[in-house]
């Protein structure tokens, strides 16, 4: 099982990765809470290279050009652990903290707009 997007599949794959929690947008008129109807995904590597680095922005980069992706990640909903492609999903701009020596460290990027 790996992670890819718009049917790459990424060099480093990540050391963690997992679904965001949806904040409650609302309450309706019986007290139920109210989410998005979209869901977000985290992928997180504690280190990488540049060159990784640079794949994950030029994935950014040729995605938020055209608009969306379809990326596979780990089902939200199934009864076991397996990857589905989700179409129509946003990457955001890959982000780290601080580099040792060269390398990006706490690396991360951010799915969104994914349709369970």
């Amino acid at each position: 099982m790996t992670y890819v997007i718009n049917g790459v599949t990424l060099d480093l794959q990540p050391s963690s990765g997992g679904w965001v929690a949806r904040d409650i947008i609302g309450i309706d008129g019986n007290g139920h809470p109210i989410y998005p109807a979209t869901r977000e995904f985290q992928l997180e590597w504690g280190i990488a290279s540049m060159s990784q680095f640079n794949e994950f922005l030029l994935a950014f980069e040729n995605v938020h050009i055209t608009g969306s992706a379809v990326i596979e990640l780990p089902r939200w909903d199934g009864s076991t652990y397996e990857f589905r492609e989700y179409s129509g999903c946003v990457v955001q701009e890959p982000e780290f903290d601080r580099y040792f020596t060269e390398h990006p460290t706490s690396v991360r990027l951010l799915i969104t707009n994914i349709r369970v």
